[in-house]
C-alpha cells in the first residue's frame, strides 16, 4: 500500500484540476505524494462519454505529475449519502492514508459537488473509528484519520479560509484542464455548447484566480474552506 501526503476528492473527472489543480502542482513538485480519487465517471456530462474522459484524466495526470488516481464510479448525479457509498471513501483513505484530504466545494452550483463534499467530510471521521471494519481483496484495513480535510472553491464563488499562491504553476495548471478538450474550450472540438464549453469559461478560470490572488498580494491563488479552525505554532508563518 502507497502512503500519500495529499489524497484530493473530486466528484467528477476534472474537479480536482479546476479547483485545485495549481496547489496540486505545487505540492509534487515539492517533492509531496499527491493521489486523486474521482467518485464518479461523469457519464451524465452533455459532451463526451466514459471512455473519452478517462483518457482526458490520464493525460491531466501525466502533465501534474499524480502518483495514483482511481474512480469510485458512483452515480454520476445520483449518488447518495448511503453506508455503501461513505465506506467506499472511507477505503480509499485507510488505502493510502493522507495527512490531507481535498473535496469538493461545501456549496456549488453543481449538487454532486456539494454531496460530495459531505460524503468525503464524514468518510474521513469514520475512517478514524476502529469499529468501522473496512477491507480490501480480503485484507483488513487499519484505521486512519486525516489531519486535514479542505474544500477547494469551484463555480460559486466562497469566502476561502486560506488562499494558496499557485502563481508560478498557474500555466501549468491550465495545461492540466486543457487535457479534458471534450469539456471545455476547443475550436476543433464540436459539440453542444455548456456553460464551461465557452472561451469565456476560460476568462473565468482566470479571473477567479486572480482574484483570490490578488487578496494575499500573489498573481494567482486558489482558495480553500477548512473543516476545523485552523491553528499556526508560530505567527510569522502567514504570507
Amino acid at each position: 500500500m502507497m502512503k500519500l501526503d495529499i489524497l484530493v476528492f473530486a466528484a467528477h473527472p476534472d474537479d480536482a484540476e479546476l479547483g485545485c489543480g495549481g496547489t496540486i502542482i505545487q505540492q509534487i513538485e515539492a517533492g509531496k505524494k499527491v493521489g486523486i480519487i474521482d467518485l464518479t465517471q461523469g457519464e451524465l456530462g452533455t459532451r463526451g462519454d466514459v471512455e473519452t474522459r478517462e483518457k482526458e484524466a490520464q493525460k491531466a495526470n501525466e502533465v501534474m505529475g499524480v502518483m495514483v488516481r482511481e474512480n469510485l464510479q458512483m452515480a454520476d448525479g445520483f449518488f447518495s449519502h448511503s453506508s455503501q457509498n461513505l465506506l467506499k471513501v472511507v477505503e480509499m483513505v485507510r488505502k493510502y492514508r493522507p495527512d490531507m484530504v481535498l473535496a469538493n466545494s461545501v456549496t456549488d452550483r453543481h449538487p454532486d459537488h456539494g454531496k460530495g463534499a459531505k460524503l468525503v467530510s464524514e468518510a474521513c471521521f469514520l475512517s478514524g473509528l476502529v469499529k468501522v471494519e473496512t477491507s480490501i481483496k480480503g485484507k483488513w484495513q487499519e484505521k486512519w484519520r486525516p489531519k486535514n480535510v479542505f474544500h477547494y472553491v469551484q463555480d460559486r464563488f466562497v469566502e476561502p479560509d486560506f488562499v494558496v499562491d499557485i502563481s508560478s504553476v498557474f500555466e501549468k495548471k491550465m495545461e492540466a484542464i486543457k487535457s479534458y478538450s471534450s469539456q471545455f474550450y476547443n475550436p476543433d472540438v464540436k459539440g453542444e455548447n455548456t456553460p464551461i464549453s465557452s472561451k469565456e469559461f476560460w476568462f473565468f478560470l482566470e479571473a477567479r484566480a486572480r482574484e483570490f490572488g490578488r487578496s494575499v498580494g500573489a498573481e494567482f491563488g486558489e482558495g480553500f474552506v477548512s473543516d476545523k479552525k485552523l491553528g499556526v505554532k508560530d505567527i510569522w508563518t502567514f504570507l
